[in-house]
């Protein structure tokens, strides 16, 4: 009896052991739909070309400006509704005016917008963004040209995160550690 006892017991850590290495490529974050629910992927048709754009009419904003915590983060960081409506409270939305109109809703109702997440390393990964940051990589090393892209619904093509032979290649070229213990803790 004790065996049987015993060897479920191994079974079942197996099980959960192998469930937490199980990778969400499209896991919402806080708590948002998934990207069937909304037409653009997202719950506000969010476009990264015009906030991040140099082109003129674009802003030129930096990935840092909404982007806050990631040289001093282990996340990056979404801003608040608040972040938002703090330029389009004087900016009006005469590009996408239902969208603004999706923003404010969620100011109003002091709801966090329901982002879908998009980019995500397996949960036994840990990827720093300030050590990245702070060693003066670009965020477009890791994420693409987002500031040449629309609504953010799918990965860059040459985004490689959820390939560790991706990370090991731009760690070895840089010089940086490949020591397991860096990004497996």
């Amino acid at each position: 009896m004790k065996k049987h006892w015993l060897m479920g017991g191994f079974v079942g850590v197996i099980a959960l052991a192998a469930a937490a290495f199980v990778q969400e490529q499209d896991a919402p974050v806080a708590g948002g739909d998934s990207p069937a629910a909304y037409p653009s992927g997202q719950p506000i048709a969010f476009p990264h070309n015009q906030h991040a754009g140099s082109e003129p009419g674009q802003n030129n904003m930096d990935c840092m400006f909404c982007h806050f915590s990631a040289e001093r983060s282990v996340d990056a960081g979404i801003p608040p509704v608040s972040t938002c409506m703090g330029c389009h409270a004087v900016i009006p939305g005469t590009q996408n005016p239902q969208e603004i109109d999706k923003l404010r809703n969620y100011a109003t109702t002091q709801e966090p917008i329901p982002w879908v997440r998009v980019y995500k390393v397996s949960d036994h990964v840990h990827f720093p963004h300030m050590r990245h940051v702070n060693a003066g990589l670009q965020c477009q090393q890791c994420h693409g040209q987002v500031q040449e892209m629309t609504v953010l619904n799918s990965r860059a093509p040459e985004w490689g995160g959820d390939n560790m032979g991706w990370c090991v290649d731009c760690h070895r070229q840089s010089e940086a550690s490949t020591d397991c213990s860096v990004c497996h803790y």
